[in-house]
Formats: C-alpha cells, structure tokens, sequence
C-alpha cells in the first residue's frame, strides 16, 4: 500500500519540470516572435512531451507487477527529455551569457 503512495507523490517533481519547460517554451516563443529568430522554442514542448510521458510510465507502473523496464523507461524518458531542454535553452537563451560578460 505504501509503495504505491511514494510512486503517486514520485511524479510531483517530473509534473513541475514538465510545468517549467511548457512556461520556458511560451517564454521562447514570445522572445522568437520579437527577435526573429527560427522557432527552435517548439523542442522545448516535445521535453515537455517526453518529461509528461514519463509521468504516464511512472503511473504505469503502479499495476503493474514488473516493474523494470517501466522503471528504466520512465528514467530513459526523463532524461531525454530534461536533456533536450537544457540543450534548447542553452541555444536559445546563451545570449544572456554573452551580455554578462560585455
């Protein structure tokens, strides 16, 4: 019984990641629109997608008895997804850095 409370709570933290990276994309839209820049914010939606589906998997997982592979899914799905992210905001946000050091 509580095994399957800690695994309900376990997807608080990949739901605000989630969250986040829909808010970055919305954010990276309106700075796409005013700099003219290519629509790159639309990978921040597919992490978005990636982060969300691993939520899925994780709530899979709750019935099922076997529980490795949606165990490794869901870590394998996250991550690419957070990876993405970071990947796309590092390209589409680096000129912050360069500013910095100006």
């Amino acid at each position: 019984m509580s095994e399957e409370v800690f695994i309900l709570l376990s997807t608080v933290g990949p739901l605000s990641v989630t969250l986040a990276l829909v808010v970055i994309g919305l954010l990276s839209q309106r700075l796409g629109a005013v700099t003219k820049m290519p629509p790159h914010y639309r990978w921040f939606y597919v992490a978005a997608v990636l982060t969300g589906s691993s939520v899925v998997v994780r709530l899979l997982g709750v019935s099922v008895r076997s529980q490795d592979i949606l165990s490794l899914l869901y870590a394998a799905l996250f991550a690419l997804g957070v990876t993405l992210g970071v990947v796309v905001a590092w390209y589409y946000w680096s000129w912050l850095f360069g500013e910095r050091e100006a």
